[in-house]
This record gives C-alpha cells, structure tokens and sequence, in this order.
C-alpha cells in the first residue's frame, strides 16, 4: 500500500492531494523552489525537499531524488508541469515507486496531442483535422496553434491574417517551451463560437471505465477557463447527448487501455455535434464540480486505483449543480495583465470546506495562499477556486457570486469582479455559455467594478474617518477629542485617495453638532473605529470594514470592495514621469526588443516583449514618434512600474 505520497507540484493542487492523503492516513511531502519557500502547501507537509533552481518543478531527476530521500514510495504529478509527461511516468516507475496516474503508454499516446488526434479518428471519435502550421493557407482561416505538449492555454494563438502566423508560431512555441519544455505545435480550425464541454473518466486495472459526468468550460480567457461547472447546461438541453459524450470518451480510454482518473474534451456546437480536442491524462484543475455533484473524492480513487484496487460497475448518479470560479491574480480591463506581489488578507466568508467535499447547499474554496502569501512572477497567477453547490443551477450561480463578492482579497488586484458580473449575467443564468461569451457581452461591461461612483466615495469617506479614528487611538495628548475637533469654528480636515485612475476628495470637520461632510448630503457618522466605520446614507446605517496596508486602502461594504490609494498632503514634484514613458506592467524578464534608440516608431507597435507567469506579453508604442530612451535588455528583471524605455511623440527636427 502507499504510505508516503510525494506532490510533485505547488500551490492549491499540492494542498488539495494533501488534504486527502490526511483523511486517509497517508504521509505527504513537499518539494519547492526558492520563490514558493514561504507557500502553504510547504508548511503543510510532513516533509518537505527544496528543488534547485525555479525550474526545478520540471527537473525529474530532482523530484525522484526528493521522492528518495523522503522516503515517499509514491508521486502524484497533479496538473501541469510534467503531469502528462511520459518519460517523467517511466522514470517514477523505474526508481520503483508507484505513478499515481495512467500507465505510461497512455500518458505517451495521449501526451502529444498532434498523435492523439490520430489515434481518436482511428478509433471513431470525431476530431478536427490536425494543420501543419508550415502549410496553412487563407481559405483555412481562422486556424488556432496550440501547444501538442499541454493545456492551460499556454501556447495558444488565434491567427485571422496568414502575415501573421509566422510570428505567432515562433511565440507559441517559446511559451510552449517554457512551460511544457517542448516546443511542438500545430494547428487545427478554430471555433469562434462553440461549447467546451468534457467528460471525467475513472479506470482501474481490472478493465471498468467510468464515465463519471460532463463538465461545461465554456467561460474562458486566453483559451483558459475561469468558470466551470457541472452538469453543463448544453448537454441538459440537448437529448441524447449525454449518452454519446460518455461514449465517446469511454471509447477514447479504452482506445488507449487508460487506468485512473482522466478527462475527453470535446469541442462542441449548439446543435450538441461534438468533436474531439484532447485527453487530459491527470486530475483536472475543475475536478471539485464533478465531486460535488457525485460526493466522490477523486483523488481517493486515484489513489486506490493505483494501488490495484477495483471500481464499482456503475459509478453514482450526479445531482444537483456545481459551479467553480478560478479566483486570478490579473487585471481583465487591461488585457488579463498578471499581478503579482503580497496577499495582506485572504478570506472567503461562509466557507463550507476548504479541500473537502460537498455533501449539501455550500461553498468550497481550494487555494494555494493565505493572508500574508506572495504571488510570484515565476508560475501561474491562480490564487484559488471557489466552488459552490446547490440543488438547481441558479441557486448555485447565486451561493458562488455572494461568496465571492464577500471575499476578502487585499493586495494584488484579481478578477473578482468579473467572475461575480458573469455568475449574475442573464445570458450566464439563461445557459447561454460559449466561447464567444465575453466577445458577445463586452469585457469591458463584465470587467465594471462591483463598487459604483456612489459607493467608491463613501468608501473614500469612511477610509478618511477610520484614519482619523486611527490618530485619535494613537495620539499621546488630547487623545478624547475627535480628529479635527476644534473650540471654535475653523477650515476642514481634508484626505485625499486616489481609485481607478480618479482623485477624491474628503472633507471634514468635527462641530458641537457632530460630524460635518458637506460635500456629502444626507451623510452621518454613526461610528468610526480604525478597522470599521459606519455611516448612516439617507436613513440607512451601512458598515465599512477599513484596512490599511502603508498607503494602500482597502474598504470592504455590502456597496462592493473599493481599493484606495492614499495620495500624500504635499506630492513630490519629481514623481511626475516624462511624456511618452513605458512601464513594465508587471514584474518580469525582459525576452527581446523590437527597436533601438532612434528608431521611427508608429503606435501599437511591439517594442519590447516581457515572459511574466509562464505567459509573453508585449509592450508596444503608446502612438507615433521616435524611440529616445530604451532601459533593458533581453535577460533583465524588472519590477512592476519600471520605466522601460520612451517615445517622444514630437522628435525634434534636424538642423
């Protein structure tokens, strides 16, 4: 039996195996790299290897080697890094541990993607056909690249014009490369609107498939999902097709004599004709959906089928509705920028579980940080799913955006807001989810800040009354006396926030008669506290919760979060950046540059290409003009706000 399992991955999907290993009496350990010393999933396992280098988590050797001197006696990859790499299988076998996954021929067969493609058309799945990117021509168009190594969207690219596909190719291949360590791509016909839709499988050795449940993964950036959810409301309204995805993808594990838990995707249209994408040969990010809706633990069965043991012939029938929300460290209204830096404060209210199974009306979260984690620029933003379950669709819709609109999340700006705008979008609650969803309903309109104009004062006003109230605790002399009190009548107490770009303004001052706001009609001050303040807006009392991180202000309310920005009394007037300036827009390295000093430039052109979170990200001219400043070189780090170089928009002319 297994008696020690190493996690040969990080984050929420160390801890998640972890969990499970705990109920069931097994041992864990850890293996991380220097960015991820201070992560959770470290502290939580019973022992833990440090990794060299922070690519360690796709050194094979180094893993076996901590699996060794643990003396774990078995792996499980969880999902990305080597999770479907065969030879990383092979070598975790032939060190003599047990491969918690499929035998490695699967994993082979099913691990290039341009194969596997193959392999499903020779045994009857409908597939897409494969496209050699060298010979795409314009009546293929649109066509999508994909990386033949992995999933996640890393190495994803939707090319419209042929111009481009060249340059788009050699991009997906580098971040294929960085990512999986394998540059392979191809492409296939794009969909530009369709359904993802995808079947959990479960073999043992013993020759039972189960086909488990379909999950819908429709609601995708960047070709990854952020929400997930099962049943998936295409198949419901769409008879027979349950029965011909399971199978399918029953069709597609035998093909390959697959043991343990897997997944079929399929692309599909609103007609319900599906066609096949990929295996996934690993537990899927979305696993908690189909758990919940089955009460199975899927990690459990992981474990047990790699020990040899058997399934039942029929696996439990699904109820209810799951929906899962992957909780990123990114900014949707700039073009999904990754974030990364501290977590002051992480809290889901209301949780049901963390890492457990649902067995009734609740909420799930599997996370990989905690209050005071950092977010590293070396690995994926995902901060955490939040999972909801109920017993109709729309009651889950509703659990998932109240937790996730109640969430504590201070420090690194996320996608929150988006994802509750989706949950409560009619055409979301409709059952109207294809691929297309954030083209079709604007990403501007569902990336709007919970918070609206009203609420971002009132958060401004009470972060300036909870500073207040913070003076006051703090002061050594006159310390009963409200901030801002005077004997006589005198000028307003003035804070100054900035939020989202805007300025604004609080005036105060403290009367005989109470708190004056007079740019704030039917305002009043019932409370003020350091931590909370609460106002009573036209007759009604509302709280605000304040917290306060050096200059960073954040204010939690009913009216939705508001993250402020102290702006100082007196500005330092060589803050101001020069005219044309490029910012990093996150911490990264630098990959290339597109120009040199000197150089005509025209707006929107690429200048110089930054790899942050395993993703390439470009920063282009912000309009016409001429190069005049370039700060980096390929190779260099760079933190979040550094001037990368500057376009003057007015070159002067030569004499």
């Amino acid at each position: 039996m297994v008696t020690r399992v190493l996690v040969a991955n990080r984050g929420e999907i160390a801890r998640r195996v972890f969990a499970t290993c705990r109920r069931l009496g097994i041992g864990t350990v850890a293996v991380y790299t220097d960015p991820d010393a201070g992560s959770p999933h470290v502290a939580e396992a019973d022992a833990r290897v440090r990794l060299e280098g922070r690519n360690g988590y796709l050194d094979a050797a180094q893993l076996i080697s901590a699996a060794r001197a643990s003396g774990a006696d078995a792996v499980h990859p969880g999902y990305g890094f080597l999770s479907e790499n065969p030879d990383f299988a092979f070598a975790v076998m032939d060190a003599g541990l047990t491969w918690i996954g499929p035998p490695v021929a699967a994993v082979a067969a099913m691990g290039s993607k341009i194969e596997a493609k193959k392999m499903m058309a020779a045994a009857g799945v409908p597939v897409l056909d494969e496209l050699d990117p060298e010979a795409v021509t314009a009546d293929q168009l649109p066509v999508l690249i994909k990386a033949s190594a992995g999933g996640g969207g890393r190495g994803m690219r939707v090319v419209r014009e042929l111009s481009e596909l060249p340059g788009q190719v050699e991009a997906a291949r580098r971040e294929a490369q960085s990512a999986f360590g394998d540059p392979t791509v191809f492409c296939e016909r794009y969909l530009a609107t369709g359904h993802h839709v995808e079947v959990q499988v479960l073999a043992d050795q013993h020759g039972t498939v189960w086909a488990v449940g379909e999950r819908e993964c429709s609601i995708q950036r960047r070709h990854q999902k952020i929400i997930e959810e099962a049943p998936s409301p295409l198949v419901e309204r769409t008879p027979g097709m349950r029965d011909k995805l399971f199978d399918a993808a029953r069709l597609a594990a035998a093909a390959i004599g697959y043991t343990g838990a897997g997944t079929v995707e399929f692309m599909a249209d609103g007609r319900g004709d599906f066609f096949f994408l990929e295996m996934n040969t690993r537990l899927q990010v979305e696993h908690p959906v189909t758990e919940a809706t089955t009460g199975l633990d899927l990690v459990a069965l992981q474990l047990d089928v790699a020990d040899g043991g058997r399934l039942d012939p029929e696996p439990p029938p699904a109820r209810g509705y799951s929906i899962e929300a992957r909780l990123y460290a990114e900014d949707p209204a700039k073009n999904w920028q990754p974030q990364a830096g501290s977590v002051h404060r992480f809290e889901v209210p209301n949780t049901t579980t963390e890492f457990g199974l649902l067995e009734g009306l609740g909420v799930r979260v599997d996370t990989g940080v905690v209050s005071g984690s950092e977010v590293s620029v070396f690995y994926d933003p995902m901060l955490a799913k939040v999972i909801a379950y109920a017993p109709t669709r729309r009651q889950a819709a509703a659990l998932l955006a109240d937790a996730l609109a109640r969430t504590r999340i201070h420090g690194v700006r996320t996608n929150r807001d988006l994802l509750v705008n989706v949950l409560r979008h009619p055409a979301f609650l409709g059952g109207a989810t294809d691929t297309a969803f954030f083209d079709t309903h604007g990403l501007a309109e569902l990336a709007t800040p919970l918070a609206d104009q009203r609420a971002v004062e009132l958060s401004a006003v009470a972060a300036a009354l909870a500073d207040a109230a913070e003076n006051r605790r703090s002061a050594t002399v006159f310390a009963a006396a409200p901030s801002g009190w005077r004997n006589l009548p005198s000028g307003y107490q003035v804070k100054r926030f900035e939020c989202a770009g805007e300025t604004h303004e609080v005036r105060y001052r403290m009367t005989r008669g109470g708190l004056d706001l007079p740019d704030h009609e039917g305002v009043r001050l019932v409370s003020a506290a350091p931590d909370q303040v609460v106002l009573a807006v036209d007759g009604v009392d509302r709280p605000f919760d304040v917290a306060r991180y050096g200059d960073d202000v954040f204010v939690d309310s009913a009216l939705g979060p508001v993250q402020l920005v102290a702006l100082p009394r007196f500005p330092d007037p060589t803050a101001a950046l020069a005219h044309g300036s490029l910012l990093a827009p996150m911490p990264g390295s630098i990959l290339r540059v597109g120009a040199a000093v000197g150089d005509a430039v025209t707006a929107g052109q690429p200048l110089i290409w930054m790899e942050a979170m395993k993703m390439e990200h470009t920063v282009a001219a912000p309009g016409d003009g001429m190069l005049v400043e370039l700060n980096v070189e390929p190779g260099q780090q760079v933190d979040v706000g550094t001037v990368l170089a500057r376009v003057d928009d007015q070159p002067k002319e030569s004499a």
